[in-house]
């Protein structure tokens, strides 16, 4: 009679013991500054900046003139050499003449403007990588929270498995329990185990790649991260569709990109239009007066219907291929922000059942098996179904909060609108 006491407060004491875990304050490692590291020395970050100051170089040097081309020369009369016959014929000289090819009035101006179209669309190349960075790396570290939260909750259900191993050997030992239970119960310890090993295996993935985001050497380790509150979100899909056409730099970029096409066209339609060269010389002829001499060479477009007319066709193609690359981006970015929206609504919706009404019941199934156990009306396989089910839910509810915190992030990055803050869930 004491050994079933002894039995009977051993469970109630273990079955109150394991809970969901509640959310820790201010313990979690600093992703604030994980985010101003990567901005600062993440070699794509800084790639994509590099590349946008490249283009900002641009503009200048397409608006400006071609290379100023100086010929020195000489005229001889009656010999070869330099200065035969010079202040005799007039034939003979030594002179130089200055040449400057100046394209059609316009032209300058918009290959600048189409140059500095490109530098603007590489600036929306830039912030897209970016945000693209800061995203996946908060992903990694909401992934190290996930593998925190299961860890912690397997550990506290190994902890309890174990203790009911105990209380199965002691009931066995007095011929309350087979031995197949304990076969049973040390089965499912060691698929806690290993799924503790795969657990552990997840974090330490996580790590490297928020190494790699950070560009540190190998062996970095974030340290301890504990549970944060659940997150919510309470805007509308409508306004974050609103804001991505506003703020998504992918759909800037392929504004610019629009802008840069009709200015290229714009510039096809000049190349009807004739460029010319001015030239300026001097010539020295010894005794006799000096030469001077002032020419104007015109290009002219001559074979504009092999030429001319296909660059306009090609440009203005390329006009309707940007309007069709702004369409599809704006269709590719509702899809992604309409399927990421849905994704946090139904992880948020889906948590809220698991912790009002499917944790209560599978921990309530659990702890109404326990007297059946105790007294042999039921066996250990349906206090250990029981067990198992609640775990499973627990596990579920914290899966459903990394996929809204996922989907959150990856809002984030599309729309420019603040859901989850650097160092936790607003």
């Amino acid at each position: 009679m004491n050994r079933q006491i002894f039995i009977r407060a051993l469970i109630v004491i273990l079955l109150g013991s394991i809970r969901i875990p509640a959310y820790a304050q201010d313990r979690e490692p600093n992703l604030d500054e994980f985010i101003r590291q990567a901005l600062r020395e993440n070699p794509q970050i800084l790639a994509a900046q590099k590349r946008y100051e490249a283009a900002r170089q641009r503009p200048a040097q397409a608006s400006a003139l071609d290379e100023t081309m100086v010929s020195a020369g000489y005229a001889s009369a009656g010999s070869p050499l330099p200065g035969a016959g010079l202040g005799r014929e007039p034939a003979s000289n030594i002179g130089f003449m200055i040449t400057q090819d100046v394209p059609f009035p316009g032209k300058r101006q918009l290959r600048g403007d189409i140059a500095f179209k490109e530098a603007e669309a590489e600036l929306q190349r830039y912030e897209t990588v970016r945000r693209d960075v800061v995203s996946r790396l908060k992903q990694a570290y909401y992934r190290i929270l996930y593998t925190n939260s299961v860890e912690d909750l397997l550990l506290r259900n190994r902890d309890l498995l174990r203790q009911l191993l105990k209380v199965t050997e002691i009931r066995y030992s007095v011929g309350n329990a087979v031995q197949q239970d304990i076969f049973k119960a040390q089965t499912a310890l060691s698929l806690l185990q290993i799924k503790l090993l795969q657990i552990e295996r997840e974090r330490r993935i996580r790590e490297v790649e928020i190494g790699t985001f950070l560009n540190r050497a190998s062996g970095f380790s974030m340290g301890a991260a504990a549970p944060q509150a659940p997150p919510s979100m309470t805007i509308a899909l409508d306004d974050l569709l609103a804001a991505s056409q506003q703020d998504a730099p992918m759909i800037r970029a392929d504004q610019k990109m629009i802008e840069r096409a009709e200015l290229a066209m714009n510039l096809a339609r000049k190349d009807f239009y004739p460029d010319y060269a001015v030239s300026a010389g001097y010539f020295y002829q010894g005794a006799m007066p000096a030469m001077y001499q002032l020419r104007i060479d015109f290009k002219l477009p001559t074979s504009f219907f092999r030429k001319q007319r296909a660059g306009l066709a090609e440009q203005a193609a390329m006009v309707s291929e940007a309007r069709r690359n702004y369409e599809a981006t704006g269709r590719s970015l509702y899809l992604g922000i309409s399927d990421d929206f849905l994704m946090a609504q139904t992880s948020l919706r889906l948590m809220k059942m698991y912790e009002e009404t499917l944790v209560p019941q599978a921990s309530l199934a659990l702890d109404s098996s326990m007297p059946g156990y105790e007294t042999g009306k039921l066996d250990f396989l349906s206090v250990l179904t029981n067990f198992t089910a609640r775990l499973e839910v627990q596990m579920s509810y914290f899966e459903e909060m990394l996929n809204a915190r996922l989907a959150l992030t990856r809002l984030e990055a599309m729309t420019g609108v603040s859901l989850i803050g650097p160092g936790g869930v607003q």
